[in-house]
């Protein structure tokens, strides 16, 4: 794009944190008030028609319904990312939904108002969740048993691999694993042909990617197009104290699907290890199965072989996203997208 971010959206994306962090103290209020309510939601259907006729009522509350997991698949798949589907009113579903209403152009509350909802219903294309029938090739793998923590270890593996079916479908289906399992009771995950409910998910960002901020304090990524419009978002994982991300802006130089993951003991030292080592590609190496390279030297965009933990914890100074937002990411975006970090 060759510009620097316009002041207008520094402020807009400011306004949005501080009405997400307010969304979710609020949230945080609601007790006794709607305590019947609750009981009355966890009470509904998981089945797939059940999931998918949930329908949005007033004072929901916190907690984990079939209304809020037909949210996040649609969320998810209007670029809204709520990372790990689960069905739980976390922070990363509060802050999909407030960057859902400000790409909708919205008012911006973080909550799953009727608005917002209808707005939802409006824009979805299909149901939120289908059945699905294992494959063949999906048994097939390649699987490895573990994953060891140490990297002088992993630098010895042939890949680093997925380690079990449920690990795979979730990342496939960028759904919670343990949230796919609870919809999933009687499924053992190992028999070809056993029919299990999935969300429906895109991979299938729009064109145009000119900007990208990553807000550190809001654990937000933002994808912005040439006339700096919003068209995106994932929680992110950005830095540490320790460990923190650039300042200022960059630009995208390289992308690099199913990378082999160099490690220098000069950037961190991990388990000990002191001597250079080059890990293998896969989903649970350290960057995922996608590294988009900045210029700014040894920092990039990434995946995570643990994508529930995104937003949640700290990184080496990168932006960790779930290995599908990561994907997704490196299919659309284009050498010389400016990246911005915001403090």
């Amino acid at each position: 794009m060759g510009k620097f971010l316009p002041n207008f959206i520094c402020i807009i994306c400011l306004v949005g944190l501080n009405i997400q962090v307010q969304a979710f103290a609020k949230q945080n209020k609601k007790t006794e008030n709607n305590q019947e309510s609750i009981s009355e939601n966890s009470k509904q259907d998981w089945s797939l028609n059940g999931i998918n006729t949930a329908n949005w009522s007033a004072h929901l509350g916190r907690g984990q319904f079939p209304v809020y997991a037909r949210a996040q698949v649609m969320l998810n798949n209007l670029h809204a990312s709520p990372g790990a589907i689960d069905g739980k009113s976390g922070k990363n579903f509060l802050k999909a939904l407030a960057a859902y209403q400000q790409i909708q152009g919205l008012p911006i509350s973080g909550e799953l108002d009727k608005q917002t909802w209808d707005s939802l219903l409006k824009n979805q294309k299909s149901a939120a969740f289908a059945a699905y029938q294992i494959s063949a090739e999906d048994i097939k793998g390649p699987y490895v048993k573990a994953i060891p923590r140490n990297y002088a270890q992993q630098a010895k593996m042939r890949g680093l691999y997925y380690t079990r079916v449920t690990e795979m479908l979730g990342e496939k289906f960028h759904i919670d694993e343990d949230f796919l399992r609870q919809i999933n009771p009687k499924a053992n995950f190992r028999k070809v042909g056993e029919t299990i409910n999935v969300p429906i998910v895109r991979n299938d960002l729009p064109q145009d990617i000119s900007l990208i901020i990553a807000h550190k304090p809001a654990r937000q990524l933002y994808l912005y197009n040439h006339l700096n419009q919003m068209i995106a978002s994932f929680p992110a994982t950005i830095g540490a104290s320790g460990t923190p991300s650039p300042k200022g802006t960059h630009k995208v130089i390289k992308v690099a699907p199913n990378p082999v993951y160099m490690y220098n003991p000069k950037n961190f030292v991990q388990a000990g290890n002191k001597k250079k080592l080059s890990l293998p590609p896969g989903p649970n190496g350290p960057v995922g199965n996608m590294w988009i390279a900045l210029s700014k030297p040894t920092f990039g965009i990434h995946g995570t072989p643990n994508p529930s933990s995104i937003s949640k914890t700290a990184s080496h100074g990168c932006i960790r996203l779930t290995n599908w937002d990561a994907n997704d990411l490196g299919r659309k975006v284009q050498e010389g997208a400016v990246v911005r970090f915001l403090d």
